[in-house]
């Protein structure tokens, strides 16, 4: 579905990825692991086109994300979450979400798709008139990540899902990735929590300083010695 080959991501003269190799097959869930600079948050954003890359291919399908615009990317099928939410504070938990379904194939569908998101989140029907400013931070992602899917996307990219989320709400939107994934969406996200992200995925990378150090299935990382010593102090 997804392949990103050879990335690096520069800002002016500075670089902070360095030659990434990355997939992602139809319907897996697949995580970016890395502590706080460590470029996982560039890799999403340059897939998308919203940060400077060079790349030998980035492909979604049979298109390449190298020559079209990020809205373009955007109708193609893959949705960005962005980090920090990006809601529009004074519009209405409604509002935001119908932003979501702006591009002509999403629209023809969006009572549909508002429908199904509901039953995700169901708060979203009960408070669909609040400004979105008045929620907390954990029902904010998770219009953050009601509005994404209202694209009707086959790719969600979510940066940072549980950054910031009382434990109670951690759990909240892992049951709801989950439940999104087994509707046939995959997943890419990045992440902090290594023991969490990688007991929610298929496959991840882990990111030292832009580069990849390691990678696998979920079982398969959470049993190195790498991720063991150095991340989960075992």
């Amino acid at each position: 579905m997804l392949e990103v080959r050879d990335l690096d991501v520069s800002y002016g003269d500075f670089q902070v990825v360095w030659g990434i190799d990355l997939t992602v097959g139809p319907s897996e869930v697949v995580c970016i692991l890395g502590p706080n600079g460590a470029g996982k948050s560039s890799v999403l954003n340059a897939i998308t086109g919203l940060a400077p890359r060079k790349a030998s291919a980035i492909t979604f399908g049979d298109a390449d994300l190298l020559r079209i615009p990020t809205y373009e990317i955007a109708r193609r099928g893959i949705a960005h979450v962005l980090e920090r939410r990006r809601l529009f504070p004074t519009l209405t938990v409604r509002q935001n979400l119908l932003l979501g379904a702006y591009n002509p194939d999403a629209k023809r569908h969006r009572a549909e798709t508002l429908a199904w998101v509901e039953t995700l989140f169901p708060f979203l029907e009960d408070r669909h008139n609040s400004p979105a400013r008045v929620l907390s931070g954990g029902q904010q992602q998770m219009v953050a990540i009601a509005r994404g899917l209202m694209s009707r996307p086959r790719l969600l990219m979510i940066d940072e899902p549980f950054l910031g989320l009382s434990p109670l709400m951690v759990d909240e939107i892992r049951t709801v990735i989950t439940r999104i994934n087994a509707d046939g969406v995959a997943i890419l996200f990045n992440e902090q929590n290594v023991e969490l992200a990688l007991s929610l995925s298929h496959r991840g990378y882990l990111l030292e300083s832009g580069r990849v150090v390691l990678t696998g299935t979920g079982e398969e990382m959470l049993g190195s010695d790498l991720v063991r010593t150095v991340y989960l102090g075992v």
